[in-house]
């Protein structure tokens, strides 16, 4: 069997379009594999280093903007689209794939546009809980739509009935024990642990807001609190050294309970440790939260296409599974004063873990490629 995905952009869209196809080559270890994506973007190294092929198109998005700048790269565009069409036709044929699966990305619109018209089985995968256009567009042609959560089917039509899948998470997130990563963070049993963090890069609305809380936590050490402010803020791990922190190793600074990181590398160790994760709204992220349990302040970034991860959030603020800050209203005071509640009512941290693990989807790779392998005919 051959299997021909496409998708790239962030590793939002790509790292599960890799945990669905490595789980594919698990259980069908005769099968061909190619990816297609962008030479400029993530996947162009993320693919290769998973051991699958990987080919490319020129591609990318319009931008809404009437600016003349713009305007000129929109007229840019159309012809990179029509280009791309072609070379997803070529591609389509030379490696004549038994379906094609689309995770996302402008670069899934022409190579499954392309596959529809030539006959072959299409499906695509939704990470959010707002689609974006392209799986929008797609929906009304692919043969299957497979969906992270339930909320996002209201705004897409689809050819066919979709299906709620969610989100392939790490396998040593799904298997880290709490008791024996709080021991190996040297967390004491009797104290709670708040995990925080803006994603890799760091987001500095949440390190600006962040900030003032970290210093009282280290000064009283009421809980333990590990903070990341992302590889790009490193100039936050100064001013924590100016408040008196010690470098533990090579960026991370500690005093009393309280430890700063310029990146967490061991996430599942200390998402599992958490007794409250306080970060922005990715669906990957979200998966990760559902899957442990965990009790979680979200602060969903404005800045991405759709204010997707507003609408994600809400799908867990809706079933009483998190709480949200908008980042507009955002501050020190707003964002302590939250974590004082849900810390000292344990019966609500724990409502709110329940919920979130209610909401896991623990097979979803195997629901995804059920879906996947269906279509083959």
């Amino acid at each position: 069997m051959k299997f021909l995905f496409a998708t790239g952009g962030t590793a939002g869209h790509i790292n599960p379009a890799l945990a669905t196809a490595s789980y594919i080559r698990e259980i069908k270890p005769d099968s061909e594999f190619l990816f297609i994506g962008t030479a400029d973007h993530m996947e162009a190294r993320l693919v290769p280093e998973a051991g699958f092929d990987f080919d490319t198109i020129e591609i990318r998005g319009f931008k809404r903007s009437l600016s003349p700048k713009a305007i000129v790269d929109n007229v840019d565009t159309v012809f990179k689209l029509i280009k791309s069409e072609h070379e997803s036709k070529k591609i389509i044929k030379d490696f004549a794939p038994d379906v094609v699966i689309g995770f996302g990305g402008y670069v899934s619109g022409p190579v499954l546009d392309e596959a529809v018209k030539l006959g072959i089985p299409c499906c695509i995968h939704e990470q959010n809980a707002f689609p974006g256009i392209t799986n929008k567009q797609l929906a009304k042609k692919v043969d299957r739509v497979m969906l992270t959560v339930e909320d996002a089917k209201k705004h897409l039509d689809c050819k066919n009935e979709p299906a709620v899948t969610g989100l392939p998470v790490r396998g040593e997130i799904l298997n880290k024990d709490k008791t024996a990563a709080r021991s190996e963070l040297g967390i004491d049993s009797d104290k709670k642990l708040v995990l925080s963090f803006g994603g890799s890069l760091g987001a500095a609305p949440l390190n600006d807001a962040m900030y003032d809380i970290l210093l009282k936590h280290a000064e009283d050490g009421s809980v333990y609190h590990i903070h990341s402010v992302g590889t790009n803020g490193k100039d936050y791990l100064d001013k924590f050294k100016n408040e008196g922190f010690e470098e533990i190793r090579e960026n991370v600074f500690r005093k009393g309970t309280v430890e700063v990181r310029l990146y967490i590398d061991d996430m599942d160790r200390c998402m599992s440790a958490a007794n409250l994760v306080i970060g922005r709204a990715g669906a990957s992220s979200l998966s990760e939260i559902e899957a442990m349990g965990k009790a979680s302040i979200l602060i969903p970034s404005p800045y991405v296409a759709e204010n997707h991860q507003f609408h994600n959030a809400m799908a867990l603020v809706n079933r009483n599974a998190a709480r949200i800050i908008e980042e507009k209203d955002l501050n020190s005071d707003a964002l302590g004063a939250l974590i004082d509640e849900l810390l000292s009512d344990d019966e609500l941290l724990f409502e709110i873990e329940k919920n979130a693990k209610d909401m896991a989807i623990l097979d979803s790779r195997e629901r995804i490629a059920g879906i996947i392998l269906s279509l083959v005919k």
